[in-house]
């Protein structure tokens, strides 16, 4: 069987422009329907996934994924006719939102209604019939779909927060024996991700894009500080249930699409808000820090509940809430689970891949579905494609090495000496996380090293911290892993602390807490870069490097190598590996070393 699954809502932003002109651009985001993506499974296995944002150059995106549907069936070999079932990750039923109020009723019939789909399909490809094969599948159920069935987990209590789906914004599930069955929902008036998404504007952030801004700022502030407050405008039931009051305080329709009335009331209890680009104060940062804790609070009352009623030790974990690695970090160290697996695409975009594994299993039940490993599900290319790209630029001298090895040893002895390096390799990742193959990479022993890549090169806030990125053998020696579950952290979605002894040698990697954002890497995950972690080791003594995104700051992590080599050069990076081939820049006086 083969299904094609996407995600994203094409026209939220322009029909909301449209019936709500004036507001400013930020409270456009405020909506759903963002992070489209197309993913292709066959046979239980996923084939291909890309977010649409990497062909468009439009962060978080939520247009109609035509760009990543065509490489996703291109790269599978197959044509539209050859798809038995297209699946996307919404599912809003008439009668629902339509007697709200008529702005709801319009936003139905153009955005939400699953009859959009069919014409967007139709449009896209006009000369097949969609009626038969398109599958509405409801937005909780394909985040849970997206966790279960690559978890691996016969069993497994599954949890879905987010800002809402169709109607809720929190899902407990039971996944068994290859079902989801719902225990629990949360209704979106009471949404942890609502709210963590409204304390991001008030702090000055973009809403529904810089939430994990917020999340690396908590670590400055104090929890306490702020935490009665903030527990105050939470209220936790019985049965691992809890209510958002302070939710309820918009007023009317431009207040619900714009959050004002809650960003009122934060005014009336917090202070004012932080202007976009204004200077950051201890405030804002304890007020973080207050949040990340009631967040981590909630989500820990709701998962003793069930874990409890359900005797389940191990857990899956999607949604836009669970890309939130401090609050999965916890989680994982709470010992209520013995495993905790978060999907890479934990997003809207993972939706595309759960809509249609939830399709393959419920029309296809048995079917075996395989297990994740590396997502590195995005575009490849070949060396004579990466060739082009480089000799069709100038600014730049280029080596082909075919030995692996002689390259690998080079490009350690450029990370011992302190030069930052691009790494363009094998297929593209899927997710927000760069996993080692569309990386920057550098030294994380010196703490200056997170600053001139910050300042320099990717031109973001100097509080956020880098990622380290460690190999398997050694991530538990250099970080609080328990030995035996490194591989959980293969997509660098869970925080956990660099052990003590460590964190000097690890400045750069290491947060002002004294966490680190993990990525475990395996010989069998990633050859390439074990290959590149061990050369640095036995240069260095350090089977650490530190690895952030390819891309600079308002661009998405690059894809092609035209747009690596472009990147490269616009962000003053040292070298670039892509593929075998090894780039420097050239200045006035020749290549720079």
């Amino acid at each position: 069987m083969n299904i094609l699954g996407y995600s994203g809502l094409d026209n939220s932003v322009s029909f909301k422009r449209r019936e709500l002109p004036g507001l400013q651009d930020v409270e456009y985001r405020i909506g759903q329907g963002f992070d489209s993506a197309a993913a292709v499974v066959s046979g239980g296995r996923v084939r291909a996934a890309a977010a649409e944002e990497r062909y468009t150059e439009e962060k978080a995106t939520g247009r109609f994924p035509l760009q990543a549907m065509a490489d996703c069936l291109r790269r599978a070999g197959l044509s539209p006719r050859d798809l038995d079932y297209v699946a996307h990750g919404f599912s809003y039923q008439p009668g629902v939102l339509e007697d709200v109020d008529e702005f709801s009723a319009r936003r139905f019939e153009e955005v939400y209604d699953p009859a959009v789909q069919l014409r967007l399909l139709t449009d896209a490809y006009p000369q097949e019939d969609w009626t038969a094969r398109f599958v509405a599948v409801p937005h909780h159920l394909a985040h849970a779909a997206s966790a279960y069935y690559p978890s691996g987990f016969a069993d497994a209590l599954v949890l879905v927060a987010d800002g809402m789906g169709e109607t809720e914004s929190l899902t407990v599930a039971v996944g068994s024996q290859g079902k989801l069955d719902v225990l629990h929902r949360i209704p979106a008036l009471h949404s942890l991700g609502t709210l963590y998404s409204v304390f991001t504007h008030y702090l000055g952030f973009l809403i529904a894009m810089d939430e994990y801004k917020v999340m690396g700022l908590a670590p400055y502030g104090n929890r306490r500080r702020y935490h009665d407050e903030l527990m105050s405008m939470v209220r936790l039931g019985e049965n691992g249930t809890f209510s958002i009051p302070l939710l309820a305080r918009n007023r009317n329709l431009v207040e619900r699409e714009t959050q004002r009335g809650v960003l009122r009331a934060l005014i009336e209890r917090l202070g004012p808000l932080r202007p976009p680009g204004a200077p950051i104060e201890q405030r804002h940062m304890d007020i973080a820090a207050g949040l990340q804790a009631t967040l981590e609070t909630c989500l820990l009352h709701v998962l003793r509940h069930f874990q409890a009623e359900t005797g389940l030790r191990d857990l899956c974990f999607a949604g836009g809430v669970a890309l939130n690695c401090t609050a999965n970090g916890v989680i994982a160290r709470s010992r209520l689970f013995d495993r905790v697996f978060v999907p890479p695409g934990a997003g809207d975009d993972g939706t595309a891949i759960g809509a249609a594994l939830y399709v393959q299993a419920d029309r296809e039940p048995g079917t075996e579905i395989s297990r994740m490993s590396m997502p590195y599900w995005g575009p490849a290319f070949t060396e004579a494609e990466i060739g082009h790209a480089v000799e069709a630029t100038d600014g730049v001298s280029a080596r082909r090495v075919d030995d692996f090895d002689e390259i690998v040893t080079e490009v350690a002895g450029h990370l011992e000496a302190g030069r930052v390096v691009a790494w363009f390799q094998g297929g593209m990742e899927f997710g927000p996380r760069a996993l080692g193959n569309r990386s920057i990479l550098a030294d994380p022993r010196d703490a200056r090293m997170r600053d001139h890549i910050n300042g320099l090169i990717k031109q973001r806030e100097d509080f956020r911290p880098f990622a380290p990125i460690v190999t398997e053998e050694d991530a538990a020696e250099y970080f609080e892993i328990r030995p035996g579950t490194e591989r959980q952290y293969a997509h660098m979605l869970f925080t956990t602390r660099t052990r003590a002894i460590h964190r000097v040698r690890l400045g750069a990697v290491t947060h002002v807490d004294g966490s680190a954002r993990v990525q475990v890497v395996t010989r069998d995950g990633n050859p390439r870069m074990w290959a590149l972690l061990n050369a640095f080791k036995a240069r260095t003594g350090m089977p650490v490097l530190l690895n952030t995104s390819f891309n600079l700051r308002g661009q998405p992590i690059v894809r092609t190598p035209e747009i690596a080599v472009e990147t490269f050069l616009r962000g003053g990076l040292d070298h670039l590996v892509i593929g075998n081939h090894v780039l420097a820049p050239v200045s006035e006086t020749g290549p720079v070393s």
